[in-house]
């Protein structure tokens, strides 16, 4: 079987440098907010080009707290689109908003910017583009409209971390950058960890205290927080990976540009201009995506499906279940995310190919 991913690989490449930073932290006897994360958060900032970065629990936390932090909040909507991973929207509602979403290019899969708009109103607080499958938004449309009606925005750079947009990274480009270090992400760790950049010096402070149970000094809570805190031992093995993202995610893009050239039973997803993307799912469309499924597994290749169900579908979603998203929900039903990551080797990548193509609609 071709697995979808396969993390002790990379374990192994890395094995000295990641146990040698793990019993580091072991060896100091200090787990929570020390120096690795320091020292994570200043490496981290380096390489999105931000100057802050704050390390917190999860990516899913971590847009609840830049919520937080802009006081979005009960009483508030925040735009976001219909095609994403349920946590997006988890994230919204922890801080107490409300998710409104648009529906999104089936070419791209990406939020559909001229759909915004319609959906701003008094309420509207801010807007959550989200670089699906690891390409950017594109940002300079969205930032216009944001800056029109003075809306943040807050990128949800779960899938996109190392993705840049005309020459500058995903999580420079809002007001609040969010990250996700789940294992299955470009920068994965060994658990959940997440982060969230920002340039502004008011916000960094903020989120240092929100994450912390709100603290400004010790057992001084001047108002409500989470306990949402980057470990040290996560830290210090992302610490160890990042040096190696832009590389790992060379490899993908390589992986990406020849499904594009060699598949022929499948269609593609349109790259959007300006965008680099990191690759992190490599997804396809056919209208016998399950059958296709099938026809993989029975192969030999495992294939996963990011998402079966737009969130306005889902029953946890409050509101807009009696709306129709047709691009979403046509994509939705077609979309197959095929294996993708930097240690797929050539001969497997032509295997994945050869049972692709093999396939009759």
């Amino acid at each position: 079987m071709i697995r979808f991913d396969n993390f002790q690989v990379q374990y192994r490449s890395l094995k000295k440098d990641i146990d040698g930073a793990i019993g580091r932290v072991l060896a100091r006897g200090w787990f929570i907010l020390g120096k690795e994360v320091a020292r994570f958060e200043e490496e981290f900032a380096a390489y999105i080009g931000t100057r802050y970065a704050v390390g917190v629990a999860s990516g899913t936390e971590a847009i609840a707290l830049s919520l937080m932090v802009l006081d979005i909040g009960p009483g508030c909507e925040v735009i976001t689109t219909a095609m994403t991973a349920f946590p997006t929207i988890t994230g919204i509602l922890q801080a107490g908003a409300k998710p409104v979403v648009v529906d999104i290019c089936e070419e791209t899969g990406l939020i559909d910017v001229e759909q915004i708009e319609a959906k701003i109103n008094k309420r509207t607080a801010a807007i959550v583009p989200v670089h699906l499958y690891g390409q950017s938004c594109d940002m300079e449309r969205i930032e216009t409209i944001a800056g029109k009606y003075r809306l943040p925005v807050v990128e949800d750079c779960a899938q996109s971390c190392g993705t840049t947009y005309e020459a500058r990274r995903t999580g420079s480009l809002g007001r609040c950058g969010v990250f996700s270090f789940y294992p299955t992400k470009n920068l994965g760790a060994y658990g959940d960890a997440g982060a969230v950049t920002t340039n502004d010096q008011r916000l960094d402070g903020k989120l240092r205290r929100l994450r912390n149970y709100g603290q400004s000094d010790r057992y001084r809570h001047e108002r409500f927080g989470l306990n949402s805190r980057l470990d040290e031992i996560q830290a210090a093995l992302l610490r160890v990976k990042l040096k190696h993202l832009d590389a790992w995610n060379g490899k993908r893009r390589d992986i990406a540009a020849s499904y594009r050239r060699r598949l022929r039973a499948v269609t593609c997803l349109r790259e959007n201009p300006g965008s680099a993307s990191n690759h992190h799912l490599f997804v396809v469309k056919s209208p016998a995506r399950d059958r296709l499924l099938a026809h993989l597994l029975a192969h030999g290749v495992q294939a996963l499906i990011h998402y079966p169900i737009p969130v306005h579908r889902q029953r946890a979603f409050p509101g807009q279940k009696r709306e129709t998203l047709p691009a979403s929900e046509r994509f939705s039903r077609m979309v197959l995310s095929l294996p993708i990551y930097p240690e797929l080797s050539e001969r497997n990548l032509s295997r994945i190919i050869q049972v692709v193509n093999a396939f009759t609609v």
